[in-house]
């Protein structure tokens, strides 16, 4: 009888430390970089050599990095700034259809910016004799297959430059995270953003390997994400944490002039304000996006963003996978929130969990975790997919004032379920408690 009972503990031990293991190793990738000790915001990274290193261009990096070059070359990020006379595939604009009070032609176009979700487009406009560029008053909505007027001070700081398309140079907007080098030499070093808008300058490193350039991924969590947030956070110059806008009239800044990756982004950034409960221009009361180009906004305050979790966790940063386009449906997020793992779901299936068929577009994760709520013009349909990653319940939704269509049960249910009963739905299945009353 000894005999037995030792060997049912035994049995139980091991069948308790299988478990342990099989939930811990979900996390274990992850354990040096969430327990790393935080070096603090405002602590410069950059080794001693690159900071006496300048801009060089990507095609110096590719003699060594071939692969991470080819993934990168494919990807969204080099493809911001393009020149459509040499390559006139690129403009996915219909010119045949540009307003006749259009203050530009396609022969004028130096460049294109973007082409995925819309498309402007860069004429020649020195500024004081030094090189600089404006944009055409009407954008091509790539989602309505539309023009659209565009007046980019409705964008950038209002009060800051005369209300004409002329008096806007993009040296003071767009240049600065869509040329490589401009946000700190204000020299326009690659089109797009290449590999030194991540890693810094590296002339040091291409005259000798042994200086390193600046890795984001050894860094701690909150300054590993800070490479992306220098663009994918909304934010205000940093001069008006103690100047008035009139101080800065003409020279206002829509990025942080003078960051490169490893810097402390908090000397150049000032993120946009945002208080929980009160809506802006920018967020729902929520905090979640009305507007594109909010990515960093959101995910601060999620709960993957105050745990550790960083940016390319999920994205590869040459790739930039996944994507809208590129995705892998939910084996992504399995990957570490599969069913028994400690940080859950904590049902034994999908269809449990979501209770909505697997397979079913109910029981994708993004539908409900990262919800479309933004646009990327005000005359865009909803595609930008929140990042914060909570859920959204349709009394929040109401209370927040939020358009019922960024609900993520709504969206699927507009035609026979209203807001209240789809709260009532979830309540009656157990998933509301009191917190979310």
């Amino acid at each position: 009888m000894k005999k037995i009972i030792i060997y049912l503990v035994l049995g139980i031990s091991l069948m308790g430390g299988y478990f342990v293991y099989e939930n811990a190793s979900k996390v274990y990738p992850f354990y040096e970089q969430l327990t790393q000790e935080r070096v603090g915001v405002k602590i410069d990274l950059q080794g001693k050599a690159q900071k006496e290193a300048h801009f060089v261009g990507a095609s110096k990096c590719v003699q060594c990095h071939k692969a991470n070059h080819e993934e990168w070359s494919h990807s969204r990020h080099p493809r911001m700034i393009q020149d459509p006379q040499k390559k006139p595939s690129i403009v996915v604009a219909d010119f045949s259809k540009l307003p006749s009070d259009a203050n530009f032609a396609l022969k004028d176009a130096v460049y294109t910016v973007g082409g995925k979700f819309k498309q402007r487009f860069m004429m020649r406009h020195d500024v004081d004799g030094k090189e600089d560029y404006v944009l055409g008053n009407y954008q091509w909505n790539v989602q309505t297959q539309k023009w659209q007027s565009f007046k980019p001070w409705k964008y950038w700081y209002k009060d800051a430059f005369a209300h004409d398309n002329n008096a806007l140079p993009t040296s003071r907007a767009c240049d600065g995270c869509h040329f490589t080098g401009f946000m700190s030499t204000e020299k326009r070093v690659d089109l797009g953003i290449a590999c030194e808008s991540c890693h810094g300058p590296a002339s040091k490193h291409v005259e000798n390997p042994v200086s390193k350039v600046y890795m984001a991924s050894l860094s701690d969590p909150v300054r590993q994400n800070e490479v992306c947030l220098q663009c994918h956070m909304r934010n205000r110059d940093k001069r008006l944490e103690d100047q008035n806008i009139s101080s800065i009239y003409g020279d206002a800044r829509d990025y942080p002039k003078g960051y490169e990756a490893g810097k402390p982004l908090s000397k150049y950034k000032m993120v946009a304000p945002f208080i929980k409960g009160h809506e802006t221009k920018e967020f729902y009361a929520n905090g979640a996006a009305k507007k594109d180009r909010t990515q960093g906004n959101e995910f601060v305050h999620s709960m993957k963003g105050m745990h550790g979790i960083t940016c390319i966790n999920c994205h590869n940063p040459h790739t930039l996978e996944p994507t809208a386009e590129k995705n892998t449906g939910n084996k992504l997020c399995m990957n570490c929130h599969s069913f028994g793992s400690i940080i859950g779901p904590h049902q034994d299936s999908l269809q449990k969990h979501t209770r909505h068929k697997e397979g079913s577009k109910g029981s994708l994760c993004v539908e409900c975790h990262m919800p479309k709520v933004g646009r990327h013009t005000g005359k865009s349909p909803l595609t930008v997919r929140s990042h914060l990653f909570g859920f959204t319940t349709p009394d929040e939704t109401i209370k927040y004032k939020m358009p019922s269509e960024t609900n993520a049960c709504f969206t699927c249910h507009k035609e026979d379920r209203s807001m209240k009963t789809l709260q009532q739905d979830l309540e009656n299945w157990g998933m509301v408690s009191w917190d979310k009353r």
